[in-house]
């Protein structure tokens, strides 16, 4: 319901205003209390690289983690990650995720980054307690915290802001539009990557671009276009985009259905959206929480981060330049 309004001007906004100015309010007084040192935030001896975000869901952020990850271990680099675990429901926190995590454990996110990248990954609502677990663990040059701009009681080095292409709807705080801060929080951040090609000065353009169809059963991978008979579904922060993404590669589902972010699936009602001959294509996100009940015909859709080159150096180079400064000081 909230997600329908939020881009958008009506009668509900005048039952949910009073609502906004108290998360607004809540929100603008923790960060004055950091920001004036009231509240000290904690700081560690290597750098944080927070990826996150001024409104909630469906801009692209996790896909990023993913992508950074990615790059510096191809360069060498030891990257470690933490996040809130959204989702999750542990009756321990922190946790470092291994083979036998679950995503109603850890959270839909934390495990596909795992997943994809086998980077240490750990999970609490206190993420400095997630960064300390992991370095007690594990060598690490750098952590990446998915999500957690608001979360200001960890010390950060780099702030990169996620913005979808529809930008910030209406500019309301929750509940009554999607905004966890107001958009004059963009000015103070170390750069703005938007989701899309529409960009203001100074922004980034990403794109996500679809890669392999893969198997949930047995990992089997193939070009989208050769799947037929497809029932698609959703259930992330916008999920409109994933459908989009299919029709743009040649796929024009049967049907096209949308559950809330990071729903809880059961075998019974997937298993009851399609009939034998068909296929269910889900996001990465969705599989993650399915594999254990997967099959034969259902498949997710890999996608990946395409930046231009010179945006990719102008990122890596920042973050490359934070790993030696740390490593210089140590020396000292």
């Amino acid at each position: 319901m909230f997600s329908r309004i939020w881009y958008s001007i009506s009668l509900y906004h005048l039952l949910l205003l009073p609502f906004s100015l108290v998360y607004g309010l809540i929100s603008s007084v923790i960060r004055f209390s950091y920001h004036c040192g009231l509240f000290k935030s904690n700081k560690f001896p290597l750098p944080i690289v927070v990826i996150g975000n001024l409104t909630v869901g469906g801009n692209g952020k996790t896909p990023m983690v993913i992508w950074l990850v990615e790059r510096l271990q191809h360069r060498g680099w030891l990257v470690g990650v933490v996040s809130r675990g959204y989702g999750g429901r542990s009756k321990r926190y922190p946790i470092i995720l291994n083979e036998l995590s679950n995503s109603d454990e850890c959270g839909d996110e934390p495990l596909l980054i795992w997943q994809r990248t086998r980077a240490p990954v750990a999970v609490s609502p206190n993420r400095s307690d997630a960064v300390a677990a992991l370095l007690r663990q594990f060598e690490l040059d750098i952590i990446i915290s998915d999500d957690g701009l608001q979360h200001y009681a960890l010390a950060r080095d780099i702030e990169w802001v996620m913005v979808a292409q529809r930008r910030f709807g209406n500019g309301l705080w929750l509940p009554a539009g999607p905004m966890r801060e107001r958009a004059t929080r963009l000015s103070s951040v170390h750069e703005i990557i938007v989701n899309g090609e529409k960009i203001k000065s100074g922004e980034i353009s990403m794109k996500l671009y679809p890669s392999m169809a893969v198997n949930l059963l047995n990992g089997e991978r193939c070009e989208l276009k050769t799947l037929r008979k497809v029932i698609a579904m959703a259930g992330i922060g916008y999920p409109e985009q994933f459908f989009s993404t299919l029709h743009s590669s040649g796929i024009i589902p049967i049907k096209e259905i949308i559950f809330t972010d990071h729903a809880l699936y059961c075998e019974k009602i997937l298993s009851s959206l399609v009939m034998y001959d068909q296929i269910l294509l889900m996001t990465e996100k969705d599989a993650v929480k399915c594999r254990k009940f997967a099959h034969f015909n259902w498949w997710y859709l890999q996608v990946d981060v395409f930046l231009s080159q010179d945006a990719e150096n102008k990122l890596l180079l920042r973050v490359e330049n934070n790993i030696y400064k740390y490593r210089i000081a140590a020396l000292k």
